[in-house]
């Protein structure tokens, strides 16, 4: 059986180490695109956009159905970088912790 204060001890640093990834992940900033780069949305490490880039050829009154589906794109594609950027920056530290019964690749974007 675990020794109590070593649990309590375990806890402590896994929030210490939590708080740190979530500053971390503050700073993670990437660009998606679509249409080759005609449309561009900036997302941050929490899956935010922050801002989005279109191009004003993409301005078509008479299609706003493929803006519509080029910002979505460009979305995911974002998304997709910082699901790639999370675990390249935080993936070695989350390893690490091995915490019992939480599933790390599904925090990392795995199978």
């Amino acid at each position: 059986m675990m020794n109590p204060f070593d649990l309590l001890k375990n806890a402590q640093n896994i929030q210490g180490e939590l708080q740190k990834i979530q500053e971390e992940l503050k700073s993670i900033s990437v660009v998606g695109s679509s249409g080759g780069g005609i449309v561009k949305v900036t997302m941050n490490g929490a899956f935010q956009l922050t801002a989005v880039q279109i191009d004003p050829i993409a301005v078509d009154p008479r299609d706003v159905q493929m803006l519509q589906d080029l910002i979505v794109s460009a979305s995911h594609d974002a998304q997709k970088r910082v699901q790639d950027a999370i675990k390249e920056k935080m993936g070695p530290v989350l390893q690490g912790m091995n915490i019992p019964g939480l599933n790390l690749s599904s925090l990392l974007g795995g199978a």
